[in-house]
């Protein structure tokens, strides 16, 4: 596994490759969106995340993983180069445009359900740990199947902020689960990353309509 450094409209971000990768070849894509503790001005940052230095533990890790850094106080100040950043990786020849799923943890997490909400033809799964978001607007998600986790003695994030999307997903027709780890706090991630079963569930989901509605993307009106 090796990682390079690129930017985006002046949005840092990096790419992790797999072991053996072959760019005449298409991978699946993990992005991932950090929480607060990464935040900053140096990049480098991600490397002490705990999803990067869990990643080398799993074998034959299949993703690539494009992870922005945010160099501002939220991700929700740099929406319009997360959303370009999205529509971007669609264009690499390397990308499997079917297989693009979305993970995000604490503020990333906020920040995931966001932006599946905001653009949800280009994701064919999505993993939000201990986040919350909008429940209103989560009839965007129908068509995007989720797996949410939280720890059930999260003081930070109140697990009732999962719940309540979850539940709004499905009420609205989708295909959402939750896993509550009861005896967690914040920081259940350490249990979700080394998780073979998250990324067999992730790649068991592949988005079958990601051709025609990636062409949706300049209808601005429609994604705000």
């Amino acid at each position: 596994m090796h990682h390079k450094q690129y930017t985006l409209d002046n949005l840092g971000y990096m790419i992790s490759y797999p072991d053996n990768f072959d760019e005449t070849k298409t991978y699946p894509v993990i992005f991932f969106m950090h929480g607060a503790g990464n935040r900053g001005n140096d990049i480098n940052k991600l490397f002490d995340n705990a999803y990067f230095q869990i990643l080398p533990t799993h074998k034959d890790f299949p993703f690539i993983t494009v992870a922005p850094h945010c160099s501002a106080d939220t991700w929700f100040e740099l929406w319009q180069p997360l959303k370009n950043l999205v529509h971007h990786i669609t264009t690499l020849p390397f990308v499997d445009v079917s297989r693009i799923y979305l993970m995000g943890v604490s503020m990333g997490g906020y920040g995931a359900w966001q932006l599946g909400m905001s653009l949800p033809q280009y994701f064919a799964a999505m993993v939000p740990i201990c986040g919350g978001g909008m429940y209103w607007n989560a009839d965007k998600l129908v068509n995007v199947p989720v797996w949410a986790f939280h720890g059930g003695k999260d003081d930070i994030v109140f697990p009732e902020e999962s719940i309540k999307m979850v539940n709004a997903v499905n009420k609205y027709g989708g295909n959402a689960k939750l896993t509550i780890y009861e005896d967690s706090l914040h920081s259940v991630w350490f249990k979700v990353y080394p998780d073979q079963a998250v990324y067999d569930w992730l790649l068991s989901h592949k988005n079958e309509n990601t051709k025609a509605l990636i062409n949706l993307y300049d209808d601005l009106e429609s994604y705000g």
